[in-house]
């Protein structure tokens, strides 16, 4: 179990280590380096999803360790509270960014649209918190769009296991 703990409160997430294993272990990896402290959620969008892991509050990206191979075909789901890995266009981009889906977006899933967005974990307590998060009040900053007008700060990453 990993706790992430927000200006808004704690999430504790539960990974998919047998079905994700690259994912999950990239992203324990993160938070065992601590790297997620003083990262931000930058991205909000009520009704889809939230996406933090590599901005700075100042809209400055962290310098992350290399791509992983995307395990979107590992059978999972993007359902309401499942955590995926955030890419580009190219299939094998995640690093550090992450994403905690508001609703089930099955237009996310591996499929012949689009290899799909890999979720590897999901929210085992605190969406009450994610919600909170999804509910603020969100504007252009740095170039980027959907930002929170009230930074959404993750303040500590651990594992308890």
């Amino acid at each position: 179990m990993i706790t992430l703990t927000t200006s808004h409160g704690d999430i504790v997430i539960e990974l998919f280590e047998k079905t994700a294993p690259i994912s999950s272990a990239n992203f324990k990896q993160y938070v065992t380096d601590g790297y997620f402290t003083d990262t931000v959620f930058h991205r909000v969008i009520p009704n889809f999803m939230i996406q933090g892991g590599g901005l700075l509050a100042d809209m400055s990206r962290k310098e992350t360790r290399a791509e992983i191979k995307n395990e979107a075909a590992n059978g999972e789901k993007n359902l309401r509270g499942t955590l995926a890995m955030a890419r580009t266009n190219v299939v094998d981009s995640a690093t550090s960014q992450f994403f905690i889906n508001l609703k089930d977006n099955a237009f996310l899933d591996h499929g012949p649209r689009d290899y799909g967005y890999a979720v590897f974990g999901r929210v085992t307590d605190g969406m009450d918190v994610v919600d909170k998060i999804a509910a603020v009040a969100t504007g252009t900053k740095g170039g980027h769009q959907d930002v929170p007008l009230e930074t959404v700060t993750i303040t500590d990453a651990r594992c308890a296991d």
